[in-house]
This record gives C-alpha cells, sequence and structure tokens, in this order.
C-alpha cells in the first residue's frame, strides 16, 4: 500500500487529496493543526485507511517530534498543501503589516522546506518518491500584470525558487518534486466567486502526479498540466 502525508488536510484542497488518495486505496496520513475539531477528516477516516496527526507547519519542534514518532514510516508522496493568504483589507504599500508578511513567509515558505526536510529520511525508504509543493500562479513574477498582494506573492516565488532547488539537489536520488498552481479554487481562501471546485482541481493533480517522470522535476505547473512562467 502507498502512503501519502498532506499537511492543511482538514478542508479545502487538503481535504479532497485526502478523499481521493483514500478512495485510491492509499494510506493517508493527514496533518493538520487541531485535529479534534476537523471534523469531515475526522468522518473520512472511519471509511478509509487515514490516519489524523496534529502539525503546526509554524511550529517547527512539533514537525521534528511528529518525523520522529513516524520514524518507521516509509513515505511515497509527500504533499506541502498547508498555507495562508496573508493579505487583509488596506494592505498596500505604505500601509504593510510586517507581522504578517513574516507570518505568511513563516508558513508558505520555511514551514514547507521544514516539513520536507523533517521527512526526508521516510521519503528515501520509498522506490518512487515524489514532493509536491501547493504554489500559485500569483508567485510568477513574469506573468504578474496587476501588482498588489505583495505578502503572498513573494512567499509563493519564494517558494517557487525554493523548490526548484530541492528540485535540482534531490534529482541524483530519484526523488521528483512537482511545483503546483492549483487553480483559482472555491475554497475558504479562494473564495465563492472562484473558478473551479476542489474536487477539479485535485483530480488535475491527482493525474499529474500519476503521469510523471523525473525529467520533469522541479517544473511549474497549473493541475491540468500546463507549463507556467517563473
Amino acid at each position: 500500500m502507498n502512503t501519502v502525508l498532506i499537511t492543511g488536510a482538514n478542508r479545502g484542497i487538503g481535504l479532497e487529496f485526502c478523499y481521493q488518495y483514500g478512495q485510491q486505496g492509499w494510506k493517508v496520513i493527514a496533518c493538520c493543526r487541531q485535529p479534534e475539531q476537523a471534523t469531515e477528516l475526522n468522518k473520512l477516516a472511519e471509511h478509509m485507511s487515514l490516519q489524523i496527526h496534529e502539525m503546526d507547519v509554524m511550529n517547527r519542534n512539533g514537525i521534528d517530534a511528529l518525523a520522529n514518532e513516524l520514524q518507521h514510516v516509509s513515505i511515497d508522496l509527500l504533499i506541502a498543501n498547508a498555507g495562508i493568504y496573508g493579505e487583509k483589507p488596506g494592505h498596500a504599500l505604505g500601509n504593510l503589516a510586517y507581522t504578517d508578511w513574516a507570518d505568511t513567509l513563516e508558513t508558505n515558505v520555511l514551514g514547507v522546506v521544514k516539513v520536507v526536510e523533517a521527512f526526508l529520511p521516510h521519503l528515501r525508504r520509498s522506490e518512487m518518491a515524489r514532493i509536491v509543493a501547493l504554489s500559485s500562479q500569483m508567485g510568477s513574477i513574469e506573468d504578474n500584470s496587476s501588482g498588489g498582494n505583495l505578502l503572498y506573492r513573494s512567499s509563493k516565488a519564494a517558494l517557487n525558487a525554493v523548490m526548484k532547488s530541492v528540485a535540482i539537489d534531490l534529482t541524483a536520488e530519484q526523488i521528483g518534486v512537482l511545483i503546483f498552481h492549483p487553480g483559482w479554487v472555491k475554497t475558504d481562501m479562494g473564495g465563492v466567486n472562484a473558478l473551479i471546485d476542489a474536487k477539479t482541481s485535485v483530480a488535475g493533480m491527482v493525474r499529474q502526479i500519476q503521469r510523471f517522470t523525473m525529467p520533469q522535476t522541479g517544473q511549474f505547473i497549473k493541475y491540468d498540466g500546463t507549463q507556467l512562467p517563473w
């Protein structure tokens, strides 16, 4: 049985990843900040091979503790989904909230890298390990024609740069890295006006993960496989 670890698993895209991989018969390690409040996730656990663990990606000691708790587990796929938007009304040049900016970078960049680093030994036990990072088209520098959203854009641009390097660094070990723009998705973050639902987004990403080969490692792509500019 293949094993997938998913962060930010209690809602939206993370919850849908849990559902779709659970339906495919994978063992799912679902991580979120408050498992006792993850009602829908706990319901999923009643019907599939799904373990729920507490993880706050801003708590590095907590990430290490969970990695140690699962030290004998082989992980085939790590999906770094946890992230925040960070932006609030009024955020703009001249009125930036630097504490919020630091929290956004901590969650969307450092938190992702820390999870990858902590669970790298588990991925190395797999014969075909893959790492998926949930980024955003708003992290594309070339595609930025509207400005604004400094907190979120900078965090996703940094994530792209970091994960591209991680992909290169892990190529010799045949550990593949995919960097996804999931689309504008109808979630708590994406809002009701978004263009697609989580089921469509995740189904597309799952297909791309299944089709992945090592020459594709480090690419920045949409959920449907379309390549995006850096």
